[in-house]
């Protein structure tokens, strides 16, 4: 089984109607720990609460297969799109290109966390074994479905080289995260940054925070109020960069119902009264930055919730990483560096699968290089960004 466009496979795999279909603990057992976004709770949530589903353009389409004993082996978290929204891996030029040729792009295969810019798992299974056949499957869909191509997106590193062996097309692209190198605390981190960063950050930690008390909620302690006043939040931000929300109030419920214990929301309030805020979820090692918004505008205030009390809970939970979202060149000199992401790619047509190959080569070649370029950037003292390399 290489994966090769059009092979098939013995193993009988089965396309679900949803993730909720599927038992809690079946499909949680071939979760790693401590990933957040391909959790049962995660993805049932965003079906429930109709983030996901009719109307959405995200339609769930989980891949499983099975052993003979019918124990769930592995999965893939998929859905069929109709559009390429809320995926942070930019294709609209691809599929403005095919239909222009005379093909038709959507729908197309999605494999991932949606809306979620985070790293994790996209092949759950315990057995390695498994992986190559669930590629397999996916492929198969595409095929025998007149689809135009599948994408998994955020791909963890170790699960790099199995999409590679199955000839998926590779693209790379940088996020920028922040990494504990036993700093002990906040101050401990300002010095290992050179003169200017750390008066520069000193300064904005100051000024972000004059005249507001800032709070971090977990568990319980984030209530149905919580919610209602970051939901305000996540609608202005939503308006600003996406033109709709891809959340519904609902969704946010459903976190604090099933998933409390895995949030971390930080609130910025002003006499008393949330003006803004940032919602973090909890890995095994890894604070997930994801949402942010306000109703009164302050200078600073945003990197104070996202970045600075993000690096601050870290280190108090004893979490070595912070990613903090898509893009985001501004987060460089508050000491989060650049890393590459990788994303997979399954082109069924051979003439576009060729030209999209051919983009992914230069645009990797400028990735590379832009990285490069970043590196040079970092705010760190001479002798550790010298270290480090």
């Amino acid at each position: 089984m290489d994966g090769k466009p059009g092979q098939r496979s013995d193993i009988a795999a089965r396309l679900e109607r949803s993730v909720t279909a599927i038992g809690a603990d079946e499909w949680n057992a071939l979760v790693p720990a401590g990933n957040p976004f391909v959790s049962h709770e995660f993805l049932t949530l965003l079906e429930e609460s109709g983030s996901v589903g009719e109307n959405t353009g995200w339609s769930p389409a989980p891949i499983t297969i099975r052993d003979g004993s019918d124990k769930l082996v592995a999965a893939l978290p998929a859905y069929l799109k109709s559009h390429s929204q809320g995926e942070y891996v930019f294709d609209h030029s691809w599929a403005h290109a095919y239909e222009n040729a005379g093909g038709r792009y959507y729908p197309k295969l999605q494999i991932a966390a949606p809306f979620t810019p985070a790293n994790g798992s996209r092949l759950l299974t315990v057995e390695p074994k498994w992986a190559p056949p669930l590629l397999i499957a996916a492929q198969n869909l595409v095929e025998q479905n007149g689809l135009s191509s599948a994408h998994a997106t955020f791909i963890a590193p170790g699960q790099r080289g199995i999409f590679e062996d199955a000839g998926w097309l590779m693209r790379s692209d940088t996020q920028f995260h922040w990494h504990d190198d036993c700093y002990g605390d906040f101050d401990g981190f300002l010095m290992s940054l050179s003169s200017r960063k750390r008066k520069a950050i000193r300064k904005e930690r100051r000024a972000a925070q004059q005249g507001v008390d800032i709070l971090h909620l977990t568990g319980d302690e984030i209530t149905e109020m919580h919610w209602d006043a970051f939901w305000e939040f996540y609608q202005d931000t939503g308006a600003r960069k996406y033109g709709m929300p891809y959340l519904t109030r609902a969704a946010f419920s459903l976190m604090g119902e099933t998933m409390a214990d895995q949030i971390l929301m930080v609130l910025a309030l002003q006499n008393g009264t949330p003006i803004a805020g940032a919602l973090n979820f909890i890995g095994a090692d890894i604070l997930y930055g994801r949402y942010w918004g306000c109703t009164v505008h302050t200078p600073f205030l945003h990197f104070e919730l996202c970045y600075y009390q993000a690096i601050d809970a870290a280190l108090a939970r004893g979490l070595k990483t912070v990613e903090a979202g898509a893009q985001g060149g501004h987060k460089l000199a508050r000491g989060y560096v650049p890393e590459t992401t990788w994303s997979a790619h399954y082109i069924a047509d051979p003439g576009f699968r060729s030209a999209v190959a051919d983009f992914l080569d230069r645009e990797r070649e400028a990735v590379m290089q832009d990285q490069e370029f970043l590196a040079e950037m970092l705010p760190f003292k001479k002798q550790l960004a010298a270290k480090s390399d």
